[in-house]
Protein backbone atom coordinates (compact mmCIF):
# COMPACT_ATOMS: atom_id res chain seq x y z
CA UNK A 1 0.00 0.00 0.00
CA UNK A 2 1.42 3.43 -0.87
CA UNK A 3 0.98 6.59 1.11
CA UNK A 4 -1.85 7.85 -1.13
CA UNK A 5 -4.09 4.90 -0.25
CA UNK A 6 -5.13 6.32 3.11
CA UNK A 7 -5.81 9.79 4.50
CA UNK A 8 -2.49 11.43 5.23
CA UNK A 9 -4.26 14.24 7.07
CA UNK A 10 -5.99 12.00 9.62
CA UNK A 11 -2.95 12.37 11.90
CA UNK A 12 -0.26 14.97 12.36
CA UNK A 13 2.32 12.26 11.67
CA UNK A 14 0.65 9.94 9.11
CA UNK A 15 2.73 10.82 6.01
CA UNK A 16 5.45 8.48 7.29
CA UNK A 17 3.20 5.43 7.48
CA UNK A 18 2.14 2.99 4.79
CA UNK A 19 -1.09 1.72 6.33
CA UNK A 20 -3.78 3.23 8.54
CA UNK A 21 -4.11 2.52 12.24
CA UNK A 22 -6.53 -0.28 13.00
CA UNK A 23 -9.79 0.68 14.66
CA UNK A 24 -8.90 -1.38 17.73
CA UNK A 25 -5.54 0.36 18.15
CA UNK A 26 -7.22 3.70 17.51
CA UNK A 27 -9.63 3.12 20.37
CA UNK A 28 -6.89 1.68 22.58
CA UNK A 29 -4.50 4.60 22.16
CA UNK A 30 -6.87 7.56 21.91
CA UNK A 31 -7.37 9.78 24.94
CA UNK A 32 -9.81 12.36 23.62
CA UNK A 33 -12.77 10.74 25.37
CA UNK A 34 -11.30 11.73 28.73
CA UNK A 35 -8.65 14.40 28.12
CA UNK A 36 -11.06 16.77 26.42
CA UNK A 37 -11.63 18.26 29.86
CA UNK A 38 -8.22 19.90 29.37
CA UNK A 39 -9.55 22.02 26.50
CA UNK A 40 -9.54 25.32 28.37
CA UNK A 41 -6.00 24.81 29.71
CA UNK A 42 -4.88 23.74 26.22
CA UNK A 43 -6.28 26.87 24.62
CA UNK A 44 -4.88 29.13 27.32
CA UNK A 45 -1.40 27.65 26.91
CA UNK A 46 -1.65 27.79 23.11
CA UNK A 47 -2.56 31.48 23.17
CA UNK A 48 0.34 32.24 25.48
CA UNK A 49 2.64 30.30 23.14
CA UNK A 50 1.29 32.14 20.09
CA UNK A 51 1.74 35.51 21.82
CA UNK A 52 5.37 34.63 22.49
CA UNK A 53 5.96 33.38 18.92
CA UNK A 54 4.62 36.67 17.62
CA UNK A 55 6.66 38.74 20.08
CA UNK A 56 9.80 36.87 19.03
CA UNK A 57 9.08 37.38 15.34
CA UNK A 58 8.66 33.65 14.72
CA UNK A 59 5.12 34.10 13.39
CA UNK A 60 3.52 37.23 11.95
CA UNK A 61 1.10 39.50 13.79
CA UNK A 62 -1.65 38.51 11.36
CA UNK A 63 -1.06 34.84 12.19
CA UNK A 64 -1.39 35.63 15.89
CA UNK A 65 -4.58 37.62 15.28
CA UNK A 66 -6.03 34.72 13.25
CA UNK A 67 -5.11 32.25 15.99
CA UNK A 68 -6.81 34.41 18.63
CA UNK A 69 -9.92 34.73 16.46
CA UNK A 70 -10.03 31.01 15.74
CA UNK A 71 -9.57 30.08 19.39
CA UNK A 72 -12.47 32.35 20.31
CA UNK A 73 -14.71 30.53 17.83
CA UNK A 74 -13.59 27.13 19.13
CA UNK A 75 -14.24 28.17 22.71
CA UNK A 76 -17.78 29.18 21.79
CA UNK A 77 -18.32 25.85 20.01
CA UNK A 78 -17.09 23.82 22.98
CA UNK A 79 -19.16 25.77 25.49
CA UNK A 80 -22.29 25.39 23.37
CA UNK A 81 -21.69 21.67 22.82
CA UNK A 82 -21.30 22.09 19.06
CA UNK A 83 -17.63 21.11 18.89
CA UNK A 84 -17.12 17.70 17.31
CA UNK A 85 -14.53 15.63 19.18
CA UNK A 86 -13.00 13.12 16.75
CA UNK A 87 -11.48 9.84 17.84
CA UNK A 88 -9.29 9.84 14.72
CA UNK A 89 -7.49 12.89 16.10
CA UNK A 90 -6.52 11.01 19.27
CA UNK A 91 -6.47 13.75 21.88
CA UNK A 92 -7.63 17.18 22.91
CA UNK A 93 -4.57 18.86 21.41
CA UNK A 94 -4.93 17.57 17.85
CA UNK A 95 -8.70 18.07 17.90
CA UNK A 96 -8.32 21.75 18.74
CA UNK A 97 -5.41 22.27 16.36
CA UNK A 98 -7.25 20.59 13.49
CA UNK A 99 -10.35 22.71 14.03
CA UNK A 100 -8.22 25.84 14.30
CA UNK A 101 -6.62 25.05 10.95
CA UNK A 102 -10.06 24.55 9.42
CA UNK A 103 -11.10 27.98 10.68
CA UNK A 104 -8.00 30.09 10.03
CA UNK A 105 -5.87 28.10 7.58
CA UNK A 106 -2.07 28.23 7.67
CA UNK A 107 -1.97 30.30 10.86
CA UNK A 108 -3.37 27.27 12.68
CA UNK A 109 -0.57 25.12 11.28
CA UNK A 110 2.04 27.60 12.51
CA UNK A 111 0.82 27.44 16.11
CA UNK A 112 2.76 24.24 16.82
CA UNK A 113 6.09 25.86 15.95
CA UNK A 114 8.65 25.30 18.70
CA UNK A 115 6.57 22.89 20.75
CA UNK A 116 5.56 19.22 20.89
CA UNK A 117 2.57 17.43 22.31
CA UNK A 118 5.02 16.24 24.96
CA UNK A 119 5.59 19.67 26.50
CA UNK A 120 2.08 20.75 25.52
CA UNK A 121 0.29 18.09 27.56
CA UNK A 122 2.66 18.54 30.51
CA UNK A 123 1.77 22.24 30.52
CA UNK A 124 -1.96 21.64 30.10
CA UNK A 125 -2.17 19.17 32.99
CA UNK A 126 -0.24 21.54 35.27
CA UNK A 127 -2.52 24.46 34.40
CA UNK A 128 -5.66 22.38 34.87
CA UNK A 129 -4.48 20.86 38.15
CA UNK A 130 -3.41 24.26 39.47
CA UNK A 131 -6.95 25.58 39.00
CA UNK A 132 -8.46 22.48 40.60
CA UNK A 133 -6.17 22.81 43.62
CA UNK A 134 -7.22 26.43 44.02
CA UNK A 135 -10.83 25.27 44.09
CA UNK A 136 -10.05 22.51 46.59
CA UNK A 137 -8.27 25.00 48.84
CA UNK A 138 -11.55 26.90 49.05
CA UNK A 139 -13.49 23.70 49.76
CA UNK A 140 -11.10 22.80 52.58
CA UNK A 141 -11.57 26.30 53.97
CA UNK A 142 -15.35 25.81 53.97
CA UNK A 143 -15.13 22.39 55.63
CA UNK A 144 -12.90 23.73 58.38
CA UNK A 145 -15.30 26.60 58.95
CA UNK A 146 -18.26 24.21 59.16
CA UNK A 147 -16.42 22.17 61.79
CA UNK A 148 -15.54 25.33 63.72
CA UNK A 149 -19.16 26.44 63.80
CA UNK A 150 -20.31 23.08 65.21
CA UNK A 151 -17.40 23.00 67.65
CA UNK A 152 -18.21 26.48 68.95
CA UNK A 153 -21.79 25.46 69.71
CA UNK A 154 -20.58 22.43 71.67
CA UNK A 155 -17.50 23.49 73.60
CA UNK A 156 -19.27 22.60 76.87
CA UNK A 157 -20.69 19.28 75.67
CA UNK A 158 -18.89 16.37 77.33
CA UNK A 159 -18.23 13.13 75.50
CA UNK A 160 -15.99 10.15 76.27
CA UNK A 161 -12.53 10.47 74.82
CA UNK A 162 -11.47 7.02 73.66
CA UNK A 163 -8.26 5.11 73.26
CA UNK A 164 -8.44 1.58 71.83
CA UNK A 165 -12.18 2.38 71.54
CA UNK A 166 -12.32 2.20 75.35
CA UNK A 167 -13.49 5.11 77.50
CA UNK A 168 -10.38 6.99 78.55
CA UNK A 169 -11.06 10.58 79.71
CA UNK A 170 -13.81 13.15 79.28
CA UNK A 171 -13.31 15.60 76.43
CA UNK A 172 -15.26 18.46 74.95
CA UNK A 173 -17.10 17.55 71.75
CA UNK A 174 -15.88 20.84 70.34
CA UNK A 175 -12.32 19.82 71.19
CA UNK A 176 -12.83 16.52 69.39
CA UNK A 177 -14.00 18.27 66.21
CA UNK A 178 -11.03 20.64 66.33
CA UNK A 179 -8.74 17.65 65.88
CA UNK A 180 -10.17 17.33 62.36
CA UNK A 181 -9.74 21.05 61.76
CA UNK A 182 -6.04 20.55 62.48
CA UNK A 183 -5.91 17.67 59.99
CA UNK A 184 -7.67 19.60 57.25
CA UNK A 185 -5.51 22.66 57.86
CA UNK A 186 -2.45 20.49 57.16
CA UNK A 187 -4.17 19.16 54.04
CA UNK A 188 -4.64 22.74 52.83
CA UNK A 189 -0.97 23.49 53.52
CA UNK A 190 0.08 20.41 51.57
CA UNK A 191 -2.07 21.39 48.60
CA UNK A 192 -0.52 24.86 48.64
CA UNK A 193 2.97 23.36 48.61
CA UNK A 194 2.08 20.98 45.77
CA UNK A 195 0.58 23.89 43.84
CA UNK A 196 3.85 25.79 44.13
CA UNK A 197 5.82 22.91 42.63
CA UNK A 198 3.17 22.29 39.97
CA UNK A 199 3.29 25.91 38.87
CA UNK A 200 6.39 25.54 36.65
CA UNK A 201 6.36 25.82 32.86
CA UNK A 202 7.38 22.82 30.70
CA UNK A 203 6.37 24.50 27.41
CA UNK A 204 9.36 25.19 25.21
CA UNK A 205 11.08 21.94 26.09
CA UNK A 206 9.50 20.65 22.84
CA UNK A 207 9.75 16.87 22.33
CA UNK A 208 12.67 16.31 24.71
CA UNK A 209 15.70 18.41 23.74
CA UNK A 210 14.45 21.97 23.53
CA UNK A 211 14.15 23.75 20.17
CA UNK A 212 16.21 25.77 17.73
CA UNK A 213 13.66 28.58 17.64
CA UNK A 214 14.45 31.65 19.79
CA UNK A 215 11.67 31.10 22.31
CA UNK A 216 11.11 33.36 25.31
CA UNK A 217 9.91 30.76 27.81
CA UNK A 218 9.94 33.27 30.67
CA UNK A 219 7.39 35.41 28.80
CA UNK A 220 5.06 32.40 28.48
CA UNK A 221 5.47 31.57 32.16
CA UNK A 222 4.57 35.13 33.17
CA UNK A 223 1.58 35.16 30.83
CA UNK A 224 0.30 31.92 32.36
CA UNK A 225 0.92 33.05 35.93
CA UNK A 226 3.62 30.44 36.44
CA UNK A 227 5.58 32.70 38.74
CA UNK A 228 6.88 32.64 42.31
CA UNK A 229 5.73 34.90 45.15
CA UNK A 230 7.98 37.68 43.87
CA UNK A 231 6.51 37.42 40.36
CA UNK A 232 9.58 35.74 38.88
CA UNK A 233 8.92 33.19 36.11
CA UNK A 234 9.14 29.53 37.10
CA UNK A 235 10.38 27.55 34.11
CA UNK A 236 11.35 23.86 34.04
CA UNK A 237 15.12 23.95 33.64
CA UNK A 238 15.80 20.59 31.97
CA UNK A 239 13.96 19.69 28.78
CA UNK A 240 14.11 15.93 29.42
CA UNK A 241 12.67 16.32 32.90
CA UNK A 242 10.12 18.90 31.75
CA UNK A 243 8.31 16.55 29.36
CA UNK A 244 8.56 13.36 31.42
CA UNK A 245 8.07 14.55 35.01
CA UNK A 246 4.83 13.62 36.71
CA UNK A 247 6.00 14.26 40.28
CA UNK A 248 3.42 17.00 40.61
CA UNK A 249 0.58 14.57 39.81
CA UNK A 250 1.93 12.00 42.26
CA UNK A 251 2.39 14.64 44.96
CA UNK A 252 -1.17 15.81 44.44
CA UNK A 253 -2.48 12.23 44.58
CA UNK A 254 -0.53 11.75 47.81
CA UNK A 255 -1.96 14.92 49.37
CA UNK A 256 -5.43 13.94 48.19
CA UNK A 257 -5.03 10.43 49.61
CA UNK A 258 -4.06 11.78 53.01
CA UNK A 259 -6.99 14.20 52.97
CA UNK A 260 -9.34 11.32 52.11
CA UNK A 261 -7.80 9.27 54.94
CA UNK A 262 -8.71 12.11 57.32
CA UNK A 263 -12.23 12.15 55.90
CA UNK A 264 -12.39 8.38 56.28
CA UNK A 265 -11.37 8.58 59.93
CA UNK A 266 -14.09 11.15 60.55
CA UNK A 267 -16.54 9.01 58.58
CA UNK A 268 -15.82 6.02 60.81
CA UNK A 269 -16.61 8.10 63.90
CA UNK A 270 -19.79 9.54 62.38
CA UNK A 271 -20.94 6.01 61.55
CA UNK A 272 -20.24 4.81 65.10
CA UNK A 273 -21.78 7.88 66.73
CA UNK A 274 -24.96 7.55 64.65
CA UNK A 275 -25.47 3.87 65.57
CA UNK A 276 -27.98 2.96 68.27
CA UNK A 277 -25.17 1.64 70.47
CA UNK A 278 -23.76 5.17 70.69
CA UNK A 279 -26.62 7.52 69.81
CA UNK A 280 -24.36 10.57 69.97
CA UNK A 281 -25.48 12.33 66.79
CA UNK A 282 -28.16 12.55 64.16
CA UNK A 283 -27.26 13.04 60.49
CA UNK A 284 -29.81 14.89 58.36
CA UNK A 285 -32.07 12.57 56.38
CA UNK A 286 -30.83 13.80 53.00
CA UNK A 287 -27.48 12.12 53.69
CA UNK A 288 -28.95 8.75 54.65
CA UNK A 289 -30.93 5.96 53.03
CA UNK A 290 -33.34 3.29 54.21
CA UNK A 291 -33.39 -0.45 53.83
CA UNK A 292 -35.33 -2.34 51.16
CA UNK A 293 -36.44 -4.90 53.75
CA UNK A 294 -36.03 -3.38 57.23
CA UNK A 295 -38.30 -0.32 57.60
CA UNK A 296 -36.65 0.92 60.80
CA UNK A 297 -33.22 1.41 59.21
CA UNK A 298 -31.52 4.73 58.53
CA UNK A 299 -28.11 4.06 57.01
CA UNK A 300 -25.21 6.56 56.99
CA UNK A 301 -24.48 6.04 53.29
CA UNK A 302 -22.47 9.24 52.74
CA UNK A 303 -19.83 8.54 55.41
CA UNK A 304 -19.73 4.88 54.38
CA UNK A 305 -19.16 5.77 50.73
CA UNK A 306 -16.49 8.31 51.64
CA UNK A 307 -14.75 5.63 53.67
CA UNK A 308 -14.88 3.37 50.62
CA UNK A 309 -13.83 6.04 48.13
CA UNK A 310 -10.72 6.61 50.21
CA UNK A 311 -9.45 3.24 49.00
CA UNK A 312 -10.17 4.32 45.44
CA UNK A 313 -8.10 7.50 45.78
CA UNK A 314 -5.24 5.72 47.54
CA UNK A 315 -5.35 3.16 44.72
CA UNK A 316 -4.89 5.94 42.18
CA UNK A 317 -1.79 7.08 44.06
CA UNK A 318 -0.37 3.57 43.89
CA UNK A 319 -1.24 3.42 40.19
CA UNK A 320 0.60 6.65 39.42
CA UNK A 321 3.67 5.58 41.36
CA UNK A 322 3.71 2.27 39.52
CA UNK A 323 3.15 4.05 36.20
CA UNK A 324 6.37 6.03 36.60
CA UNK A 325 8.64 3.52 38.29
CA UNK A 326 10.09 1.87 35.19
CA UNK A 327 10.02 4.65 32.62
CA UNK A 328 13.26 5.72 30.96
CA UNK A 329 13.69 9.34 29.91
CA UNK A 330 12.02 11.09 28.25
CA UNK A 331 8.32 11.03 27.32
CA UNK A 332 6.63 7.65 26.85
CA UNK A 333 3.07 6.78 25.87
CA UNK A 334 2.67 5.27 29.35
CA UNK A 335 2.13 8.82 30.58
CA UNK A 336 -1.23 8.95 28.87
CA UNK A 337 -2.36 6.72 31.74
CA UNK A 338 -1.76 9.50 34.28
CA UNK A 339 -4.93 11.38 33.39
CA UNK A 340 -7.83 9.12 34.29
CA UNK A 341 -6.60 8.41 37.84
CA UNK A 342 -5.70 12.06 38.29
CA UNK A 343 -9.06 13.25 36.99
CA UNK A 344 -10.96 10.77 39.15
CA UNK A 345 -8.95 11.74 42.23
CA UNK A 346 -9.81 15.39 41.69
CA UNK A 347 -13.49 14.66 41.11
CA UNK A 348 -13.76 12.36 44.11
CA UNK A 349 -12.03 14.73 46.52
CA UNK A 350 -14.01 17.77 45.36
CA UNK A 351 -17.36 16.01 45.66
CA UNK A 352 -16.45 14.58 49.06
CA UNK A 353 -15.35 17.94 50.47
CA UNK A 354 -18.54 19.62 49.23
CA UNK A 355 -20.88 17.01 50.64
CA UNK A 356 -19.11 16.80 54.00
CA UNK A 357 -19.24 20.56 54.43
CA UNK A 358 -22.99 20.42 53.92
CA UNK A 359 -23.42 17.31 56.08
CA UNK A 360 -21.44 18.78 58.99
CA UNK A 361 -22.46 22.41 58.87
CA UNK A 362 -25.80 22.38 57.08
CA UNK A 363 -27.04 24.70 54.35
CA UNK A 364 -27.81 28.38 54.78
CA UNK A 365 -31.50 29.14 54.31
CA UNK A 366 -32.00 32.76 53.18
CA UNK A 367 -35.64 32.66 54.32
CA UNK A 368 -34.73 31.92 57.94
CA UNK A 369 -31.25 33.42 58.01
CA UNK A 370 -30.02 30.20 59.65
CA UNK A 371 -28.02 27.12 58.81
CA UNK A 372 -30.32 24.12 58.49
CA UNK A 373 -29.45 20.45 58.56
CA UNK A 374 -25.99 19.36 59.53
CA UNK A 375 -25.14 17.39 62.64
CA UNK A 376 -27.53 17.25 65.58
CA UNK A 377 -25.79 16.35 68.84
CA UNK A 378 -27.27 14.32 71.71
CA UNK A 379 -25.35 15.76 74.67
CA UNK A 380 -27.16 13.58 77.22
CA UNK A 381 -26.12 10.33 75.56
CA UNK A 382 -22.54 11.58 75.27
CA UNK A 383 -22.34 12.43 78.96
CA UNK A 384 -23.89 9.13 79.99
CA UNK A 385 -21.35 7.26 77.89
CA UNK A 386 -18.51 9.20 79.51
CA UNK A 387 -19.72 8.10 82.94
CA UNK A 388 -19.76 4.42 82.03
CA UNK A 389 -16.04 3.85 81.72
CA UNK A 390 -14.48 5.44 84.84
CA UNK A 391 -13.34 8.35 82.68
CA UNK A 392 -12.18 10.35 85.72
CA UNK A 393 -9.82 7.69 87.07
CA UNK A 394 -6.79 9.62 85.87
CA UNK A 395 -8.11 12.70 87.64
CA UNK A 396 -8.16 10.77 90.91
CA UNK A 397 -4.57 9.69 90.30
CA UNK A 398 -3.59 13.32 89.62
CA UNK A 399 -5.39 14.33 92.83
CA UNK A 400 -3.31 11.86 94.83
CA UNK A 401 -0.09 13.06 93.17
CA UNK A 402 -0.94 16.59 94.29
CA UNK A 403 -1.31 15.16 97.80
CA UNK A 404 2.29 13.96 97.59
CA UNK A 405 1.92 10.40 96.35
CA UNK A 406 4.32 9.32 93.54
CA UNK A 407 2.40 8.91 90.28
CA UNK A 408 3.07 5.16 89.94
CA UNK A 409 1.78 4.58 93.47
CA UNK A 410 -1.22 6.79 92.74
CA UNK A 411 -1.86 4.82 89.55
CA UNK A 412 -1.92 1.53 91.49
CA UNK A 413 -4.13 2.97 94.22
CA UNK A 414 -6.73 4.17 91.71
CA UNK A 415 -6.65 0.80 89.94
CA UNK A 416 -7.71 -0.82 93.24
CA UNK A 417 -10.45 1.80 93.64
CA UNK A 418 -11.78 1.15 90.12
CA UNK A 419 -11.75 -2.58 90.77
CA UNK A 420 -13.79 -2.11 93.92
CA UNK A 421 -16.20 0.31 92.26
CA UNK A 422 -16.69 -2.16 89.39
CA UNK A 423 -17.58 -4.91 91.84
CA UNK A 424 -20.12 -2.59 93.48
CA UNK A 425 -21.38 -1.41 90.06
CA UNK A 426 -20.74 2.18 91.07
CA UNK A 427 -18.90 5.06 89.46
CA UNK A 428 -15.89 6.44 91.35
CA UNK A 429 -17.88 9.57 92.09
CA UNK A 430 -20.57 7.40 93.72
CA UNK A 431 -18.18 5.89 96.29
CA UNK A 432 -18.50 7.40 99.75
CA UNK A 433 -15.70 9.49 101.19
CA UNK A 434 -15.02 6.73 103.73
CA UNK A 435 -14.73 4.17 100.96
CA UNK A 436 -12.31 6.39 99.03
CA UNK A 437 -10.25 7.10 102.14
CA UNK A 438 -9.94 3.34 102.52
CA UNK A 439 -7.63 3.44 99.51
CA UNK A 440 -5.66 6.47 100.70
CA UNK A 441 -6.13 8.47 103.91
CA UNK A 442 -5.07 11.73 102.20
CA UNK A 443 -8.32 11.87 100.22
CA UNK A 444 -10.65 14.66 101.38
CA UNK A 445 -14.10 15.85 100.43
CA UNK A 446 -12.75 18.06 97.63
CA UNK A 447 -12.01 14.86 95.72
CA UNK A 448 -15.51 14.96 94.27
CA UNK A 449 -14.68 18.10 92.31
CA UNK A 450 -12.10 16.20 90.27
CA UNK A 451 -14.28 13.08 89.99
CA UNK A 452 -17.05 14.95 88.17
CA UNK A 453 -17.01 15.05 84.38
CA UNK A 454 -17.20 18.84 84.40
CA UNK A 455 -14.36 19.14 86.88
CA UNK A 456 -12.23 16.79 84.83
CA UNK A 457 -12.89 18.78 81.67
CA UNK A 458 -12.15 22.16 83.17
CA UNK A 459 -9.01 20.93 84.91
CA UNK A 460 -7.27 20.47 81.56
CA UNK A 461 -6.69 24.17 81.13
CA UNK A 462 -3.41 23.85 79.26
CA UNK A 463 -2.46 24.85 75.72
CA UNK A 464 -4.02 22.26 73.44
CA UNK A 465 -6.17 20.87 76.26
CA UNK A 466 -9.88 20.15 76.32
CA UNK A 467 -10.98 22.78 78.88
CA UNK A 468 -13.76 24.88 77.30
CA UNK A 469 -11.68 28.09 77.64
CA UNK A 470 -8.85 26.43 75.73
CA UNK A 471 -11.24 25.10 73.09
CA UNK A 472 -12.68 28.57 72.55
CA UNK A 473 -9.19 30.03 72.27
CA UNK A 474 -8.34 27.45 69.60
CA UNK A 475 -11.54 28.25 67.72
CA UNK A 476 -10.60 31.93 67.64
CA UNK A 477 -7.08 31.05 66.48
CA UNK A 478 -8.48 29.01 63.62
CA UNK A 479 -10.94 31.76 62.70
CA UNK A 480 -8.09 34.26 62.45
CA UNK A 481 -6.11 31.79 60.36
CA UNK A 482 -9.05 31.28 58.03
CA UNK A 483 -9.75 35.01 57.86
CA UNK A 484 -13.34 34.87 59.16
CA UNK A 485 -15.29 36.76 61.79
CA UNK A 486 -15.89 35.44 65.28
CA UNK A 487 -18.74 33.02 65.69
CA UNK A 488 -21.22 35.59 66.97
CA UNK A 489 -20.63 37.79 63.90
CA UNK A 490 -20.70 35.10 61.22
CA UNK A 491 -23.61 33.28 59.68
Amino acid sequence: MNHNQFDQKSHAWSALFSEPMSDLVKRYTASVLFDQRLWQADMTASLAHADMLCHQGIIKEQDYADIERGMGLIQAEIKSGQFEWKLDLEDVHLNIEARLTQLVGDAGKRLHTGRSRNDQVATDVRLWLRAEMDLMGGLLHDLQLALLEVAERHTDVIMPGLTHLQVAQPVSFGHHLLAYVEMFSRDAQRLSEVRSRTNHLPLGAAALAGTSYPLDRARVAITLGMVDEQGRPQVCQNSLDAVSDRDFAIEFASAASLCMVHISRMSEELILWMSQNFGFIHIADRFTTGSSIMPQKKNPDVPELARGKTGRVVGHLMGLLTLMKGQPLAYNKDNQEDKEPLFDTVDTLKDTLRIFTDMIGGQFNPATGQKEGGLTVNAINMAQAARRGYATATDLADYLVKKGLPFRDAHETVAHAVKAATALQLDLSELSLAQLQGFNAAIESDVYDCLSLRGSLEARHVLGGTAPQQVQAQIERHRRRLGVLSGCDSK
